[in-house]
């Protein structure tokens, strides 16, 4: 067996502690618990501090130079709560070095792509990607001299002939966000090895759990911890997790922005990580449940879920991934705003609300065609995007059938 993985030094360096060889379920119950954090209880208690007292003068300009996980300094670097979660993060990505928190998902993509990117540099970035990413690109990053190229999520390997001398790192999110193309990260990820660009995966859909993105080739990769790993739809979280070579800057960037959680956030964070292989579990048939029922709906055009053999890069899915998550679209046949207005707000298990990954349904309208510019959407109709959450699925799908009635019904007004 091999030694635990439990943080690491600010060069990198392994400090002993707990198991990197266990599977996947048994870290997500096991990491960051170290005894010298949890004490005599199960869970690291909530540790609320901005200052760390010292015994003596020569132990605070000791603590000055060193920046680690597990050793106190000012509450800005957090104290155990933090430290385990950070680590706990840290054990769901074989090869990962560290992980930094965020007090959001943007937050963290935000300083992770400071982190590799200067004025001049040229970011290729998935066309599919999350809204509040494409804006924060097309806005700071362009206004920072940052260039922002935008590429078909189905490239694969074909994202060779988007490099240019100035490409300086590349932004995936698989699945995409609204549409759920699945990229070819490996085939990119080797790509940009090649030409030592940096590569960076928002992984928030699998969680760090159905797709490890450190172990994939990925540089860096980021989780709107707010979804799946809190759970409960109470906080909210990012990470930016990452091997050596970028860990350092990665973690300087962060202190240097400010950016921290608070203990009572990354609480709640430790204590749906637990749970989180369960919970994945239940939304991925649940959510494949109503996938499947939808897809055989006259009116409903086609489904858009990463495990169904009509989605983009279904066979990557295949090849990849563990397991599914409980967000998915679907295309309506015909019909426009008022139908879909009719099918939603009566609605009784579905709440209407932006974010995903808590117990509790949600069904959202959206419309992925104002963020395309490398690529264009057609499509037969509206697009509604949904949460499967915990309820019974064959409750979801009731619910979802009188939805569809009203929806007839509004669309033949028209």
């Amino acid at each position: 067996m091999g030694q635990p993985t439990r943080y690491r030094k600010s060069d990198g360096s392994r400090v002993s502690g707990g198991s990197s060889d266990n599977k996947p379920p048994t870290r997500l119950v096991t990491g960051g618990r170290r005894k010298e954090w949890t004490g005599a209880v199960v869970n690291p208690p909530i540790w609320r501090a901005s200052t760390h007292l010292y015994d003596n003068v020569a132990n605070l300009r000791a603590a000055k130079r060193s920046n680690e996980d597990g050793r106190f300094f000012y509450g800005r670097r957090g104290s155990p709560t933090q430290w385990a979660l950070a680590e706990a993060l840290t054990e769901m990505e074989p090869g990962a070095c560290g992980t930094m928190l965020f007090p959001s998902g943007v937050a963290a993509i935000a300083c992770a792509l400071l982190a590799v990117l200067t004025p001049g540099d040229v970011l290729l970035m998935t066309d599919s990607s999350y809204d509040p990413t494409r804006s924060y690109a097309d806005a700071f990053l362009k206004k920072w001299g940052v260039e922002t190229r935008y590429y078909d999520p189905l490239v694969g390997a074909g994202i060779a002939d988007l490099i240019c001398e100035k490409t300086r790192a590349i932004m995936m999110e698989s699945p995409g966000s609204l549409t759920f193309e699945v990229q070819d990260v490996p085939a990119i990820c080797k790509i940009a090895k090649e030409r030592e660009i940096t590569t960076l995966l928002d992984n928030t859909w699998a969680a760090a759990h159905f797709f490890r993105g450190i172990e994939q080739g990925v540089d860096i990769a980021i989780l709107a911890g707010t979804k799946y790993i809190v759970g409960h739809s109470d906080v909210m979280l990012g990470s930016v997790t990452t091997h050596d070579k970028y860990w350092a800057r990665v973690r300087r960037t962060a202190q240097q922005l400010g950016q921290v959680v608070s203990p009572d956030d990354a609480y709640l964070a430790l204590r749906g990580l637990r749970t989180l292989d369960v919970r994945l579990r239940q939304h991925e048939a649940g959510g494949l449940k109503v996938a499947r029922w939808l897809a055989e709906q006259p009116r409903v055009a086609r489904v858009l879920h990463p495990a169904l053999p009509d989605c983009p890069g279904h066979d990557i899915w295949q090849r990849d991934f563990s397991g599914a998550a409980g967000l998915f679209s679907f295309v309506m046949d015909g019909g426009g705003e008022e139908a879909v207005a009719a099918l939603i707000d009566d609605l009784a298990l579905f709440g209407i609300g932006y974010s995903w990954g808590g117990y509790e349904s949600l069904a959202l309208p959206v419309d992925p065609t104002p963020d395309r510019t490398a690529t264009s959407w057609d499509a037969e109709g509206p697009v509604i995007r949904l949460n499967i959450g915990l309820e019974d699925p064959d409750d979801l799908i009731a619910d979802l059938a009188k939805g569809l009635e009203r929806y007839e019904k509004a669309a033949c007004r028209k």
